[in-house]
């Protein structure tokens, strides 16, 4: 029997995922800057609050709510009605609050996410938690914290994570979250014939199948759409794509001839 799904509603997107995210799980979504982890997150809460009447909180560690307001307008959402109709919470906070919050039964977190009746949370970034230790234990502690507060609370989460790898090898990190969390996607940036294309993946997903392919997507006017997946190509997310041998014999010499 297919398990219920939490939809992001992006095309493409939850047919990877086998139908959307597990219920009460922790997702991270990892990339560089400028690959759309932030469009997916505020997609993923806007599409909750229209498609699926799950609302949302976003919390973020280094824009003010005006900034999501105005990127999200960009692409055509108005979250700032959703605030005012209390469909939607966007929290400026830092760390330490929130660590400390999550774990307080009658907090200020736990009580706002109960009179806004948060389904989905987005913590932009999970990256910054790591400013709160240099001891790879305790960090793995403090995350797996987090994630378990919020699942407590009955939501399905999305974590952002920053990569500054561009191009090339992803940078190694001394947080141990992809271990933790429930899925783990990965977005990144490939050079293809000389131009510059983003490619998605997901490494896992516990207790759940999903597609294993790699996929291009882009950032649309109307926010991230998963497209097809990439053909004849290998290396693509260890940022040394080419062609595959039988496609490379094929560029040079063309088809054999029936």
């Amino acid at each position: 029997m297919q398990q219920q799904r939490i939809k992001t509603g992006i095309t493409g997107f939850d047919e990877m995922l086998d139908g959307g995210f597990l219920p009460n799980s922790a997702n991270l979504i990892e990339g560089a800057p400028g690959t759309g982890k932030t469009t997916i997150a505020m997609q993923f809460i806007y599409n909750g609050i229209t498609k699926y009447n799950e609302n949302g909180l976003i919390i973020s560690f280094e824009e003010f709510p005006v900034q999501y307001y105005h990127d999200a307008a960009q692409l055509g959402w108005d979250l700032k009605t959703f605030e005012k109709e209390e469909k939607l919470k966007i929290l400026f906070s830092n760390p330490e609050t929130i660590l400390k919050e999550i774990s307080e039964i009658n907090g200020e977190l736990i009580n706002l996410m109960k009179k806004y009746d948060v389904k989905r949370v987005v913590i932009d970034s999970i990256s910054h938690f790591e400013s709160l230790t240099r001891d790879v234990t305790e960090l793995r502690e403090i995350e797996r914290q987090i994630i378990n507060g919020f699942k407590k609370e009955g939501t399905t989460s999305i974590l952002i994570r920053e990569n500054n790898s561009i191009l090339g090898q992803i940078s190694a990190m001394n947080s141990k979250i992809p271990f933790v969390v429930d899925s783990y996607i990965l977005l990144r940036y490939v050079e293809i014939d000389s131009e510059i294309q983003k490619a998605l993946t997901i490494f896992k997903m516990r207790g759940s199948d999903h597609k294993k392919d790699i996929r291009r997507y882009q950032c649309t006017k109307n926010g991230v759409e998963v497209e097809s997946k990439f053909v004849g190509r290998e290396g693509i997310m260890s940022g040394n794509s080419r062609a595959t041998p039988q496609d490379a014999f094929v560029n040079v010499f063309g088809k054999k001839k029936s």
